[in-house]
């Protein structure tokens, strides 16, 4: 993604949590001095939160791995931190954090003598969002930073940038954005702080970076203070039990949007457009085999692509069988709207070519008992192909296409553009309410 250029108002600058509000007015009223300066825009159109722990970055730092800014940026030299850190402490090496290595990591981390718990690395969380959000959405941005170590309480930055836009001529649209550090615990004292930095009258988004936890007191508040909560189920430790937390919360009345869900559009458009054809939408019903695959490590998109597609077909669920193996096959039994009995097939596959994002659909198989019923479809990700899924083998033409992910993944470009056109999604919510019951199912 190109990098628009920044103006800064004022670079980072330490204070106290009782100065914020008082620096970031001293920041606006320099720019009112009446002569013939680019025309601001102050932050006009939403509040957001920003839960960033970053904790494995922070961990691979004290344990030596790592001697890179912790800012969440999960390059290069983070992945191979990770790979070093997996290869020393005899874990399945793949430049990726999962559970396992994540709690090695914190098993390591406690047996730190107390001295070596400090982490010297700069901080650059916070300050920057996404130019795809503060590009064309002058907004403040309260960014909660927990660090490891000694509760030494909860320090404060404050700065305020612009992304010159070409075709803005000499305006300048600009974010503030305040940082709060601390450890966990300080960060859960200054909650109402918090909330009370959000600016009033205007909509406010907490975008939680982390496995949420709705038992944790600054998470409840978050919850109860904003309008909608913005998740990254590619995160989900344990994706299982978080999508079904998150079932909760909408139920509660709570506007959630996963990030993660916005991944599965190409997959679910190329998957509609195969039953366009009137000869093939009308086959649609005869479907009774439906096979997933995705990538080994988080389960949360082939869950809620299974749930999306067994909801549009109102299906039912009705039995589930754990598999396992080198695949970890799940399969769930349905019944369809016209008592057809039908298999779905979960599998995580190993792959050598890790992506951005954990968990991405890398196949999609749709097929018949009925031979003669015109409905095998085979999608595939460009990147895997589509041999596997071929090679299950069908007495059926299938119509067979590769699927080109989104052209960012990333989690800060797709919010940018979910906020171009916010609104509830009652499509992701129908969807995860089916993927809860077959949830339910495999408890």
């Amino acid at each position: 993604m190109t990098t628009t250029p920044l103006v800064a108002l004022q670079n980072p600058k330490d204070i106290s949590v009782d100065e914020i509000e008082a620096e970031l007015r001293q920041i606006w009223h320099s720019q009112d001095s009446g002569k013939s300066a680019p025309v601001v825009t102050r932050a006009a159109t939403f509040s957001m939160v920003v839960y960033e722990p970053e904790e494995f970055q922070q961990l691979l730092a004290a344990l030596g791995f790592y001697d890179g800014p912790i800012d969440g940026i999960h390059g290069p030299q983070t992945k191979e931190a990770v790979r070093e850190a997996q290869t020393v402490y005899k874990l399945r090496v793949t430049g990726r954090v999962g559970p396992l290595t994540l709690q090695r990591l914190r098993d390591e981390y406690k047996a730190l003598p107390a001295e070596r718990k400090s982490i010297t690395n700069e901080d650059r969380r916070g300050f920057t969002l996404s130019d795809a959000i503060a590009a064309h959405n002058p907004c403040r941005v309260i960014t909660l930073s927990p660090v490891l170590g000694e509760d030494t309480g909860v320090t404060a930055q404050v700065s305020a940038y612009c992304p010159v836009q070409k075709s803005s001529g000499s305006n300048l649209v600009c974010s503030e954005y305040i940082t709060l550090r601390g450890t966990k615990a300080a960060l859960e004292r200054v909650g109402n702080l918090v909330t009370s930095l959000m600016t009033a009258d205007l909509p406010k988004f907490a975008w939680w970076k982390a496995t949420p936890n709705p038992e944790q007191p600054l998470f409840e508040q978050l919850l109860s203070t904003c309008n909608c909560v913005i998740v990254d189920s590619s995160y989900f430790s344990d994706a299982e039990s978080e999508l079904l937390k998150m079932q909760a919360l909408i139920e509660k009345g709570t506007y959630i949007a996963d990030l993660n869900w916005h991944r599965l559009s190409p997959w679910q458009e190329l998957t509609a457009a195969a039953f366009d054809p009137p000869e093939r939408r009308a086959n649609l019903l005869e479907i009774d085999n439906i096979s997933i695959d995705y990538e080994k490590g988080n389960a949360s998109q082939a869950l809620m692509f299974l749930g999306w597609f067994a909801s549009r077909l109102e299906w039912e669920p009705s039995n589930f069988v754990e598999e396992g193996g080198d695949y970890d096959i799940k399969k769930v039994y349905f019944t369809g709207a016209n008592g057809t009995q039908i298999e779905a097939e979960l599998a995580a596959i190993p792959t050598a070519d890790w992506g951005e994002v954990t968990g991405d659909l890398t196949g999609l198989r749709l097929t018949s008992s009925n031979e003669s019923a015109d409905c095998c479809t085979i999608l595939c990700s460009e990147t895997t192909g589509c041999m596997r899924m071929e090679a299950g083998g069908s007495a059926q033409s299938c119509r067979i296409e590769q699927v080109t992910a989104l052209s960012d993944q990333k989690a800060e470009f797709i919010l940018g553009q979910q906020l171009q056109r916010w609104g509830q999604d009652a499509l992701y919510e129908e969807s995860l309410a089916m993927t809860t019951q077959i949830l339910k199912l495999m408890q």
